[in-house]
């Protein structure tokens, strides 16, 4: 099998992902919807088993043995995250059930001691979850929603950064790297002039996490969010970093069990941190799961990850550029995602032609329908990628858009 020239052994590390053994329409699967989800090791899928079979019980709550069991997994979990991000504390992770989840409490949360006129700015690239939750409170509170602008080559302006972040700015939201296109936006240029006027910094960080080292304090971003099915773990669970300062002065998004400290009849005080934001029961084996991905990922090194995963992209850059009437979107350097369209042939026929050769990519408009209307495209076809794809699938992919075209007469 063909390996890129990293020092990960690909090989090796499919025999860990059990899916990978399907065949698809009697095919070899090759699976190359990785931004939409990734898949999981037997490890997460194990550990998810062994937490219902062994020591399934609520979390902060009972004191037996069962539940001392499910907390110290939990709370580990949070430990994991809070190392692999270089955050400062466990305490600045918050659980919650995905990126979208932890945009919505932070909009909840911090446009809560906004006042009408005041400016929040985004960018055109963002998915739906970063775009609809800050439009949704800017009508309802009067706020003004600014764009930051997106030039030929699908990235974001650099004068249109400088020139809607302004004093008048209170939160700034941001990808790190677009999950349509595959653009890694400047992150800590745009944080940096973020802070100089005064302004909060939120970033998605949901295609990036999965595919590169971080470092909080370097990136220095007021919050940060990602989530965990993307990055070898579970559904259902996700991730909000955030600075403890802020974190503390901020109203809970939910209320309920645990994340109260007393409640009487005159009134209820609230939970320290983290469990400030976590009402209710959370999704344990989902967390737990997510910190032995973890566990995976950095036994297999983020650096090697973010290497290979640039060189297999290279890779299908080169050889989907040499095929004719393909149209590829995006900045030559990017993260592990391609866009395309074939000429004449709608992305869900594509898509559906690739299926029928193994080949498992995404069509749509990938929850950034306004992105798509600024490039003039009603959907693209994606192909995206992660440490256990290979060149070999990446040879199969292209063959299959050849078969798109001989379909379609292109």
């Amino acid at each position: 099998m063909q390996q890129t020239k990293t020092i990960l052994d690909v090989e090796q590390i499919r025999k860990d992902f059990p899916i990978l053994n399907r065949k698809i329409h009697n095919k070899p699967l090759v699976y190359f919807d990785n931004a939409a989800t990734s898949q999981k090791p037997s490890v997460v899928i194990d550990a998810i088993k062994n937490y219902y079979e062994q020591s399934n019980a609520n979390v902060h709550r009972s004191i037996h043995q069962l539940g001392e069991e499910a907390t110290e997994a939990y709370e580990k979990s949070r430990e994991k995250i809070a190392g692999f991000i270089n955050a400062d504390s466990s305490q600045n992770i918050i659980f919650t059930k995905n990126s979208t989840e932890a945009l919505n409490l932070l909009a909840y949360s911090l446009t809560s001691s906004l006042k009408k006129g005041d400016e929040i700015v985004i960018s055109q690239l963002e998915h739906h979850s970063n775009f609809v939750p800050w439009q949704q409170l800017a009508k309802q509170k009067g706020l003004n929603l600014k764009f930051i602008e997106i030039n030929k080559n699908i990235e974001l302006d650099k004068e249109s950064i400088k020139k809607n972040i302004t004093k008048k700015t209170k939160i700034v939201s941001v990808g790190h790297i677009s999950n349509a296109i595959g653009t890694i936006n400047p992150i800590e240029q745009i944080t940096k002039i973020a802070h100089e006027n005064g302004a909060l910094m939120v970033i998605d960080g949901s295609q990036a996490a999965p595919h590169m080292p971080l470092d909080m304090e370097k990136i220095n971003s007021d919050f940060y969010v990602f989530t965990g099915h993307k990055m070898l773990g579970p559904t259902g669970v996700g991730v909000l970093y955030g600075k403890k300062e802020l974190l503390e002065n901020m109203q809970p998004f939910l209320y309920g069990g645990e994340m109260i400290n007393e409640v009487k009849f005159e009134g209820t005080t609230f939970n320290q941190l983290p469990w400030k934001f976590e009402a209710g029961t959370p999704n344990i084996a989902e967390a737990i799961g997510l910190g032995i991905a973890i566990d995976y990922l950095q036994k297999v090194g983020m650096g090697g990850i973010h290497e290979h995963d640039k060189e297999l992209t290279e890779y299908a850059m080169e050889k989907l550029s040499k095929v004719r009437d393909v149209a590829i979107y995006g900045p030559k350097e990017r993260g592990p995602i391609i866009s395309f369209n074939v000429k004449g042939v709608h992305a869900h026929d594509v898509s559906q032609i690739l299926d029928s050769e193994g080949v498992a990519i995404r069509a749509g408009h990938h929850c950034c329908m306004p992105l798509m209307g600024v490039i003039g495209v009603a959907a693209t076809a994606r192909a995206s990628f992660y440490l256990y794809n290979t060149e070999e699938e990446v040879d199969v992919f292209i063959k299959a858009i050849d078969k798109v075209k001989k379909v379609f007469g292109v």
